[in-house]
């Protein structure tokens, strides 16, 4: 069930084998929610942290009239704001798009898992900024950008994550979001929404069969929507962090500094 989280943290630095021991072990019972159930309310107080195991989530504040904006979409690897616990209560909701498993991580255990493991805490640290670096993207998506690129951009963003944990097959993923949740994800209307999908078919750039999303031709969408892959930083800029063992073998000698 850590594969994912796995997955997404060495994306930033290669991890020892003692390391995915204690993902694995500490996100060993994941508690199920099902699709629409949220996992955390707005005014609760956070009492540990989340992980996605399985499904789809995200993040989401509503109004009172209920209008509902979704800030962020969570897939397999993620942690639920891993620094929750300096709230008093949760200023936003987690709810669940897809029958979601959960990983719940007391506070004491992942403190102790940062203490102990410092090639986690610093692939933690990555994670944390990539997803801030996601939501000044958002923030761009919804200030600058068209209906057709904020819809493409959106795409690219969630096809590079899913492939970056091995959730892609070829140039095919799974995006099982209504086209009332990309509304709210993307500020555009429902109505908008289907005619820029259409859009977006008829240009060749995409192609949507149930909720597998296929995309021709990468580069093109990065082209149509100005993506720019480096907010993703999928490029492993935490190589230099990287543990000192592969395969259980030293790649060092003791006493002597890794490699670069």
């Amino acid at each position: 069930m850590a594969i994912a989280l796995i997955r997404k943290l060495e994306q930033f630095t290669r991890l020892s084998a003692e390391d995915k021991q204690v993902l694995t072990e500490i996100t060993g019972r994941g508690r199920v929610f099902q699709p629409r159930e949220d996992l955390v309310q707005e005014g609760d107080k956070p009492s540990q942290i989340n992980v996605i195991l399985s499904g789809w989530a995200c993040r989401y504040k509503q109004l009172e009239d209920g209008r509902r904006s979704i800030t962020g979409f969570m897939v397999p690897g993620d942690l639920c704001d891993q620094n929750i616990f300096i709230l008093r209560q949760m200023d936003h909701s987690l709810g669940a798009i897809t029958l979601v498993t959960v990983a719940e991580i007391p506070r004491a255990a992942f403190e102790e898992l940062t203490l102990k493991h410092s090639r986690i805490t610093q692939a933690l640290w990555w994670a944390t900024l990539v997803e801030i670096a996601i939501q000044r993207e958002w923030t761009v998506n919804l200030g600058q950008r068209s209906a057709f690129e904020r819809m493409a951009h959106l795409l690219c963003e969630l096809y590079l994550r899913l492939q970056g944990v091995g959730l892609t097959r070829e140039n095919s993923c799974e995006i099982p979001v209504t086209q009332a949740e990309l509304a709210d994800a993307t500020g555009l209307t429902a109505v908008h929404v289907n005619r820029t999908l259409q859009d977006l078919r008829a240009v060749g750039l995409i192609a949507l069969k149930g909720k597998t999303l296929t995309i021709p031709n990468l580069e093109a969408l990065m082209q149509a929507s100005l993506f720019n892959p480096n907010y993703l930083h999928l490029d492993r800029e935490g190589r230099h962090l990287n543990a000192n063992d592969i395969n259980g073998v030293p790649s060092t000698i003791p006493g002597r500094e890794a490699p670069l």
